[in-house]
Formats: C-alpha cells, structure tokens, sequence
C-alpha cells in the first residue's frame, strides 16, 4: 500500500502537496488531526479525498454519505476529466486568491472550490439522464454553501469564485475556462423566456463582486466586468464594462483579468 500510494503521488504534484501540507497541519495544530486524517491523510488519491469531501458536506436525513460518496466515486471514474477540472481549479484558487497560502486550503475551507466541484457531479448526472438525482445535489449545494449552480450549466475548468456567497448560475449558461468571479454574482436570465436564455462567458473574464450578467448574451475572452454591474448587452473580448445598465468603459488594461485580479477602474469612467 505504501509503495502504491508513493507511485500515484509522484505522479500527481497536486495531491502531492495536499498530503505533505496535511501532514504539516497535524503537527501544527494536533486538535484537528483527525479532520486531516479523515479527509486527506486516509485516501490514497485525489479523487477519493474529492469524493469524500463532498459526501461529507452534503450528506442530510434525506442522503447518506454512503449513497453519495458511491455517486461521486462513480462519477470519476466515468470521467476523468472532473478530477482534472477539480485540480485545475484548486490550483487557479491559489494563484489568484492572496488568502489562499496553501493548496489543501479550497479542498478544506474554501465553500466557493467545494460548491464548484459538487456541481461538476451533479452535471455528470444530469448528462447522463439522471435529472432528480442532479437536482437534489443541486439543491443541497444552494443550502450548504449558498451556491446556486444548475446542473444543466457548463462550467470550464480553471474557474474560481471567491467567497462564493450568493453566486447563482442558469442552466443554459457557459461559462469557459480562466474565468474569475466573486461573491453575488448572477448569471441569469431576463424572464420567462425558455431555451437558450443565460449569458455564455469566454475565457480568462473576470466578474467582479455583485454583477449580473443576463440574457442570452456574450461576454468576450479576456474581459473585465466591473463590481456591482448589470449587464444586459454582449461585451467585445478584451474591454473593460461598469455602470447600470452596463457600457464600456474602455480595454481590459492587460492581457489575462481573471489572473490578474485587478478590479480598479483607472480613468475609465
């Protein structure tokens, strides 16, 4: 078992570094070992620690851990693809986040990273067919983490959303790979209207605190959205947009927002 698990962490620096910094987080503070242990220490993959993680926090009267721990690891296994978003994102939260010091911090603490993954489960079911099941996850996502993402969404990998308080995501909404966003924001759409309804995000937009992006509207690569917006209007890559209702402002001011993290609006209004 020793040697099994040395060979899957010399090949997954990610979870590599998880289990070194939990077994720091031990010795560090002793009174939380055997959260650390549970969580991290005890699994021998990413993928496990993932799926436990997630049958912990949304386990309820209704769902046993068992059932969902059994959905999760289902899940990756079909997919490996929700392993590598999940790392990708983890690893987008520690470079752009100035509170994030480690990488076992989102897998922990982080509500914003674990209410992400929990979605990235509940879109596998819903892709395959199994609604109610991707619904429930859905619902116990939005009343554990305040998280509103539906399952019917596609989310990019490489995404992170800070706080996360409060974030609500349609179901006909796209949302590409790079992209940043905080607490508040609305993806959503403008009425009754059906089908195709909720705003596609390209690639490295950052979305700052409070705005909502609505309609079947399209917000080019590598944009900035600025704090507390209401965007009603498709957005050209590259350009910086304030205001209620919206308007551009002026260019993103550099090549990759979502990175960068810069929300200041310098002479642009």
């Amino acid at each position: 078992m020793e040697k099994r698990e040395a060979r899957i962490k010399a090949l997954d620096p990610v979870w590599r570094r998880i289990h070194d910094e939990a077994h720091e987080a031990v010795a560090a503070e002793p009174l939380l070992g055997g959260v650390f242990h549970s969580s991290i220490l005890h699994h021998t993959t990413f993928e496990k620690a993932l799926a436990f993680r997630f049958s912990l926090k949304l386990a309820s009267g209704e769902m046993s851990e068992q059932i969902l721990r059994e959905i999760a690891d289902e899940a990756m296994a079909d997919d490996p693809s929700i392993g590598a978003a999940a790392r990708a994102d983890l690893v987008a939260t520690y470079e752009r986040d100035p509170a994030c010091n480690r990488f076992l911090q989102p897998l922990m603490f982080f509500k914003g990273y674990q209410a992400l993954q929990a979605y990235r489960i509940a879109h596998w079911l819903h892709a395959r067919g199994r609604l109610d099941f991707s619904y429930f996850v859905q619902m116990r996502v939005s009343e554990v983490f305040g998280v509103d993402i539906h399952p019917g969404a596609r989310m990019g990998r490489g995404i992170m959303i800070d706080h996360a308080h409060s974030i609500v995501i349609g179901e006909t909404a796209v949302v590409g790979d790079n992209v940043s966003m905080l607490h508040s924001v609305t993806l959503g759409g403008t009425g009754k209207e059906d089908g195709d309804r909720h705003p596609k995000i390209g690639d490295g937009v950052l979305i700052g605190a409070g705005a909502k992006v609505l309609g079947n509207i399209t917000v080019g690569h590598c944009s900035r959205i600025a704090a507390g917006s209401v965007v009603l209007e498709d957005v050209p890559p590259k350009s910086t947009v304030a205001g209620v209702p919206a308007r551009i402002v002026g260019e993103a001011g550099c090549a990759q927002p979502s990175i960068t993290m810069d929300q200041i609006l310098r002479g642009e209004v």
